[in-house]
């Protein structure tokens, strides 16, 4: 396992575990989620991605399968994330975050991906 891939393990578990909980009521993602045009159960669901992808990064670190695999939700769910900015046309200040960890994500899952398919 790679200090890089640990460092961000870590950031992204962090990260994630802390943007999947405030999912779960935050008046802000209530707010944002409405203006996004998606019903509350998405966001919920999208809660619960999130905090999965944070705990296998955790996990992660100790087993290599869980940071791919916690690479691949963070990809998959940051891409879903890109999107819905685009589509209801957010400026390109509000695409930085979720590109950058879309990157982070595609990064880990790099380093990572022997463990998945080895």
């Amino acid at each position: 396992m790679s200090i890089l891939s640990i460092v961000l393990q870590s950031i992204l578990a962090l990260g994630f575990l802390m943007f999947g909980f405030t999912k779960f009521g935050s008046k802000q993602m209530v707010e944002e989620f409405k203006r996004y045009g998606l019903p509350a159960a998405f966001r919920i669901f999208t809660g619960l991605v999130e905090l999965a992808g944070g705990v296998f990064m955790a996990i992660g670190i100790w087993k290599e399968q869980f940071a791919a695999i916690g690479g691949i939700v963070v990809v998959v769910t940051m891409i879903g994330a890109v999107a819905t900015h685009v589509r209801v046309k957010d400026p390109a200040s509000k695409l930085g975050m979720p590109f950058v960890l879309l990157i982070l994500g595609l990064v880990v899952l790099f380093i990572n991906w022997g463990a998945l398919i080895g």
